[in-house]
């Protein structure tokens, strides 16, 4: 379910921000699984730099400024990132939640991510499959709006930046957008440690 169908006009500025280049990315791996997410496979100095570049030009430029909030994916990769995110524009704390966890992709986990393209493929046919145990898209879409119907009912004329996986954003995209979400592969892609606005 899009839960900003419900939402709309939203009180907040939202941004997504896709975490900078991990060691799973590095080594060419889908971590999908929160066992192995939440604990490991966190940046590499590629993505540290990555996402120390995106936080300051952000600080500069005045997209996001001292009162943002920070939300972020509790995948390690993930987490770093928002916590460096803080860091830089001087904020108190990252507030994390599995609701912005990566898509879980099943028995392709753990597997070279060319296979991406395969649940892809399947994705834009049906946005409700499961093919090999992956999480449908529409399990993501309804957890990940879910948490912005709950930030409209806890913030008002905030930014906020939703730190999470490509995936995860590819596919919340979609409810900004107001488009199907099985087109999410048709939307333009977020680079690591990009931070882009969604409203």
């Amino acid at each position: 379910m899009n839960h900003l169908a419900t939402e709309q006009p939203l009180k907040n500025a939202y941004f997504a921000m896709r975490h900078g280049t991990s060691v799973a990315n590095e080594e060419g791996v889908i971590v999908s699984d929160p066992t192995k997410g939440v604990a490991g496979y966190g940046l590499s100095e590629k993505g540290r730099k990555e996402v120390r570049a995106a936080a300051q030009r952000a600080k500069e430029t005045g997209l996001l400024d001292a009162h943002t909030i920070v939300i972020s994916s509790d995948f390690t990769r993930a987490r770093e990132t928002a916590e460096m995110l803080v860091d830089t524009l001087d904020l108190d704390m990252v507030t994390t939640t599995p609701k912005l966890r990566e898509r879980f992709f099943g028995a392709w986990d753990g597997t070279h991510n060319d296979n991406y393209q395969k649940v892809w493929a399947d994705d834009a046919h049906n946005a409700t499959h499961t093919a090999n145990g992956v999480e449908s898209v529409a399990a993501v879409l309804d957890r990940a709006t879910k948490l912005i119907a709950e930030l409209e009912q806890n913030y008002a004329g905030k930014p906020i930046v939703l730190v999470s996986h490509g995936d995860t954003l590819q596919i919340l995209q979609t409810a900004f957008a107001d488009v199907s979400p099985e087109t999410h592969r048709s939307l333009t892609p977020l680079h690591t440690a990009e931070i882009r606005k969604l409203n």
